[in-house]
């Protein structure tokens, strides 16, 4: 059993990072990409040790029951879809169970997770793309990294983002191919072109196309945009974004506009907002209305009216969206050009009752002095919502909550495990756990978002 030996074998599971999962004869776990439990697969093994291996699935013997061909036409190398191989009601399956393991794993097991709430769209739902650029014998391509490596596998299309976006892609490579632009090399430092980024609004039928330079400048600017605004009106706005850095961040701090406007619009759950090129928002627009859909349901479970206060606020995305139902709300984000993208957000929708401020969800005990400084009294809110990156909330911050006595708190959480160890911790200071909704917003990913309202004993 040692690597480059091949194995036959069952495989009996499957993980979230869409891994099947088998044995050797000897009994150590066997990992396989692109199996499915229910599978016999033949694999060659490219990683052995103690405890475990990792082969390369060579032949599918016996297809599992649960086994989806034709997903996607790109290679699997390029590791995004890692349940492309499986059918859609198993995937979600197994996100319910994914988010019930993490539960009992904090020592809540008996906290109810419901079956993951979905639109059904598995394709051509994301609104936002990063494609890393490389050169070829045929000239510039663009399309992802291979799972684990920085090297560029070329792909004209992906089943998870609209086919608009592989045309462009295709175009803006043509147009600055022509042109004599050449592509990044990270080992060397030298090349133009590094990454082409593209966001569209769903409700608005608005694309920005950025390209990524390591430069400041492409050879025919106006050519560059005559081209492509020709041949796709939709565009609305090109920004040339200069990143001269070694590094693995795609995005670079400086923005310069050649086309249009320096933001996209776009329309989510009836309100207008309007999005900066490196602003944060959800890739998936429609799964997005049914995720806040679902938190503004629990928000409201004691009532409409009274005080919510949005933490991890962005641009003001959930808070907004639940402006009708509440009295005031009022929005915090450690981002300061969040905080001015969510206060245009609420002009531009004309909400007048809500107010949003600066500050570190880290920091409790001064994280609500300027809200307070500003309207001149102690802030009691009704319910909190909490939409915290992957590593969940600061314990101390829980514990000021609970300090305040807040009756409810809606948690919004792209992280199963960090969400069922906060929920164990306010659990711990007398809050009930109500019904947890995993949310699927990343179809044929191993991600899954989740929901669920807490309230004060």
């Amino acid at each position: 059993m040692n690597k480059g030996a091949k194995v036959t074998t069952e495989i009996t599971d499957l993980n979230n990072l869409g891994c099947g999962v088998g044995h050797l004869p000897d009994g150590r776990a066997l990992f396989v990409a692109g199996a499915v439990a229910g599978d016999t697969v033949t694999a060659e093994l490219i990683k052995v040790n103690k405890t475990y291996a990792v082969g390369r699935l060579l032949a599918v013997l016996l297809p599992s029951s649960d086994r989806e061909e034709g997903f996607c036409a790109a290679p699997l190398s390029c590791g995004g879809c890692v349940y492309r191989h499986l059918t859609y009601a198993r995937e979600r399956a197994l996100k319910r169970g994914y988010v019930e393991h993490c539960f009992r794993k904090a020592g809540l097991a008996d906290v109810t997770v419901e079956e993951v709430a979905t639109t059904g769209e598995v394709k051509g739902y994301r609104n936002k793309a990063e494609y890393p650029i490389a050169a070829t014998k045929q000239g510039l391509c663009g399309g992802f990294y291979a799972q684990k490596t920085h090297r560029v596998v070329a792909a004209k299309s992906c089943s998870l983002q609209p086919a608009l976006f592989g045309e462009i892609l295709h175009a803006v490579c043509e147009i600055l191919d022509a042109q004599g632009v050449t592509a990044y090399d990270e080992a060397t430092g030298k090349g133009l072109f590094r990454h082409l980024y593209l966001r569209e609004g769903r409700g608005t039928g608005e694309v920005m196309v950025c390209p990524v330079l390591n430069g400041t400048r492409l050879p025919d600017e106006v050519g560059f945009v005559s081209a492509l605004t020709a041949r796709f009106p939709q565009i609305t706005s090109i920004l040339l974004n200069t990143n001269k850095k070694s590094t693995n961040v795609v995005l670079g701090d400086t923005y310069r506009t050649l086309f249009g406007k320096d933001y996209l619009e776009d329309i989510l759950c009836g309100k207008r907002f309007r999005i900066a090129p490196a602003a944060f928002y959800q890739v998936n627009h429609d799964a997005a209305e049914l995720l806040y859909g679902l938190a503004a349901a629990r928000a409201t479970e004691g009532g409409e009216g009274g005080l919510l206060l949005d933490l991890y606020c962005g641009a003001g995305t959930i808070g907004l969206s639940m402006a009708e139902k509440f009295d005031e709300i009022i929005g915090i984000e450690i981002v300061p050009a969040a905080v001015e993208s969510a206060k245009e957000n609420a002009a531009l929708n004309g909400v007048i009752n809500a107010s949003f401020y600066c500050g570190d969800a880290a920091t409790a005990e001064t994280l609500l002095a300027p809200a307070e400084v500003a309207r001149g009294s102690a802030l009691a809110p009704d319910v909190v919502v909490l939409d915290p990156p992957r590593k969940g909330c600061d314990a101390a911050l829980l514990r000021f909550l609970a300090t305040r006595g807040v009756p409810r708190i809606v948690y919004v959480s792209c992280g199963p495990d960090t969400l069922a160890r906060d929920c164990a911790i306010l659990r711990e200071l007398g809050y009930e756990i109500g019904t947890v909704t995993p949310v699927d917003l990343f179809p044929r990913t191993g991600h899954v978002e989740s929901v669920v309202c807490l309230s004060r004993k």
